[in-house]
């Protein structure tokens, strides 16, 4: 059955934001486990990682997803924050699969184990429920607002579409992956990144909903967790081999797609500050808002 928005206001539930709340901690605590202490997982966190890049990796979309729930605190508006509780349920959801499927690898006489374990197998239920909820007051497009220019959105799309697909390979085909990956990995971690790659699915939302005040936050925990990726590669050098195509290209990647997202929020930023009001007055209000 489906769900007709029983208002427009596009307001942000209580139930969003006291869900957010308890999010935060959780990710933040793990942040500080992986991306600072990467070589102690063993007595730290659910299960041991070797090596250190794959924590780090995790971490960084740990504070991405820290950076996202805060924001949701103080949103007004639920077109803004709405995409990221999508991918957020994909991501949790493939977490909770392959705890699953790799429950033997697991400290099982660790505390952060049954923490990993209660959270990935509530949250993909709990913040699907708050998207589903929700989004029955989300409010139709003004017509008046920013929006991408179509090679925008297909850049965007495009991306998403990529590292959906790739983060869907890695989690069904681990075995397929790991001789060509960049770095040592496990099934297991394969399989995490992989839950990763898929929170790519939030920039194949622009391909129906393209107005920037629907994308802008996506592209900041983007930025986010792409400069952190790239730091901890600094971090962990030693642990790539260079002799693997997929080092350069997967680095090469990274670096674009930070720069254009760069560039997107500094082009969108520079067009809202010179059009000031004349945006608001075009009675058209349809215009794209950022040049091809």
């Amino acid at each position: 059955m489906r769900l007709v928005p029983t208002s427009g206001d596009d307001r942000v539930l209580p139930y969003t934001r006291v869900l957010s709340l308890v999010i935060i901690p959780f990710l933040v605590g793990a942040w500080v486990i992986l991306y600072l202490f990467p070589d102690d997982t063993k007595r730290l966190f659910a299960w041991t990682i070797r090596p250190t890049m794959t924590p780090m990796v995790l971490a960084s979309a740990y504070l991405g997803g820290a950076y996202f729930f805060v924001r949701v605190l103080w949103e007004r508006h639920w077109h803004v924050i709405k995409t990221g509780f999508v991918s957020v349920t994909v991501f949790a959801s493939l977490l909770g699969v392959a705890t699953a499927l790799h429950w033997d690898r697991f400290n099982h006489r660790h505390v952060t184990f049954w923490i990993w374990v209660v959270l990935y197998f509530t949250t993909p239920l709990l913040v699907f429920g708050g998207w589903l909820a929700n989004r029955r007051h989300a409010a139709p497009a003004n017509a008046n607002e920013p929006r991408l220019a179509p090679v925008a959105r297909i850049v965007i799309g495009v991306i998403g579409i990529l590292a959906l697909a790739q983060g869907m390979v890695m989690f069904a085909a681990p075995a397929f992956v790991l001789p060509y990956w960049p770095w040592l990995l496990t099934p297991l971690t394969c399989r995490v990144l992989g839950a990763i790659f898929c929170l790519g699915v939030a920039g194949t939302a622009v391909l129906v909903d393209s107005r920037w005040s629907s994308v802008k936050l996506m592209v900041q925990v983007a930025m986010g967790m792409i400069t952190l990726i790239l730091v901890a590669a600094i971090r962990a050098r030693g642990e790539f081999d260079s002799r693997m195509p997929l080092t350069w290209l997967l680095l090469a990647g990274f670096v674009a797609v930070l720069a254009g997202a760069a560039y997107l929020s500094y082009a969108m930023g520079n067009r809202a500050r010179t059009s000031g009001g004349r945006l608001a007055a075009d009675p058209r209000g349809t215009r794209e808002t950022l040049p091809r």
